[in-house]
């Protein structure tokens, strides 16, 4: 039994083999050589004001490899002078620290494999989705990119869709001036490629072969007026594409289920949120902080999923006028089974990771 830490992880994997894995175990779901269970939350009252706490887990199997991925957050959902909510805030314990983790198992015995702290691989395995979405929907010849955003998930979406592209620009535009600056900064030096900041979100977007919106906002970061013939765009979060931006797309794929389709009740609300769906607790003074999304908003849950388009259900880019959309989303267990599975291989051969007995997570009394 393993405990492997981000260090490591950042040590390790790299964004091929993070692409690569999951790639296959994406088309083993159709196949049935893979399986998911798409995330669910619990929402609790918590101790601090205007906040609530929130447990995620999601689950996924490959190639002998199971994973459950649990996050404990406190969440924050600021609010724009009209009362709503533009972005969300989540921390573990103080600002600043997190608890996201990965439980890795064996499918073939049932052994606890390892537990592995989930920074770097999640960024890594958000990227890495990013790019495949961008190798089956982009455009071959793609150059240029439109960067909405300059955190870290700008920084995983250019690493990652270099590995299926020929990157030689990237345009970058985020609110703060300082932010852009260093971006732009950090990965020319980092990359090679030349990386414009630029003062708005319409001139990043302009002449970009593929825009990326990689940013927190719980409301659509651009114009769909904004996109161009040719245009391949991808996101971190449904919020920052919405309803009315699908039907600008002439093909619009989704990496696949997140949501559990269930009906309300017994503690359910598919609407908590902002309508990923959860177990909720707590009275409706309570809730006030928390944001609920129109259920009736289902077009982003109903899309194709990569597993169709890989099985020929539905077609991919037919041509380099039409506009193209993967939204990247769903398959997460799968993601940290696969990416998790390929850390804890790479441990082995190498001798890397903090051991501890196996026998501490077993018992003789039947559960």
């Amino acid at each position: 039994m393993l405990i492997i830490n981000n260090k490591i992880v950042e040590e390790l994997l790299d964004m091929q083999t993070c692409i690569d894995v999951q790639e296959d175990a994406f088309r083993g779901l159709a196949t049935r050589s893979s399986v998911m269970r798409p995330r669910i939350d619990v929402y609790v009252p918590c101790d601090f004001e205007d906040s609530y706490y929130r447990w995620g887990s999601t689950e996924g199997a490959c190639n002998g490899f199971f994973a459950t991925r649990i996050k404990s957050d406190i969440m924050n959902w600021p609010r724009n002078d009209a009362g709503e909510v533009t972005n969300q805030n989540k921390f573990c314990v103080e600002p600043g620290t997190y608890c996201g983790l990965v439980y890795l198992f064996s499918s073939g015995n049932g052994a606890p494999l390892a537990i592995i702290n989930d920074g770097i691989l999640q960024h890594m395995r958000v990227g890495g989705g990013a790019a495949i979405g961008a190798k089956y929907l982009s455009r071959e010849n793609s150059e240029t990119i439109g960067m909405i955003g300059s955190g870290g998930m700008a920084r995983t979406y250019l690493q990652a869709i270099k590995c299926v592209r020929d990157i030689k620009r990237v345009k970058v535009f985020s609110r703060d001036p300082k932010n852009r600056e260093a971006y732009a900064d950090a990965m020319h030096k980092e990359t090679g490629v030349e990386i414009i900041p630029v003062k708005s979100t319409e001139e990043a977007m302009k002449g970009a072969d593929i825009v990326c919106s990689c940013t927190d906002s719980m409301v659509p970061t651009f114009d769909p007026e904004w996109l161009e013939p040719g245009m391949f765009v991808v996101n971190v979060n449904d919020f920052e594409v919405g309803q009315e931006h699908l039907k600008y797309f002439d093909i619009a794929i989704r990496q696949g289920d997140e949501k559990i389709k269930m009906a309300d009740g017994n503690g359910f609300l598919n609407s908590v949120g902002g309508g990923t769906g959860g177990y909720v607790a707590g009275n409706d003074e309570q809730l006030a902080s928390v944001p609920f999304a129109d259920t009736n908003d289902i077009a982003h849950q109903t899309l194709p999923t990569f597993a169709d388009l890989v099985a020929g259900a539905v077609a991919g880019r037919g041509n380099d006028k039409e506009i193209t959309y993967y939204e990247n989303q769903g398959n997460n267990g799968l993601q940290f089974a696969s990416c998790g599975g390929a850390v804890y291989t790479k441990c082995k051969q190498n001798g890397l990771g903090i051991e501890i007995p196996t026998e501490w997570f077993l018992e003789d009394i039947r559960n």
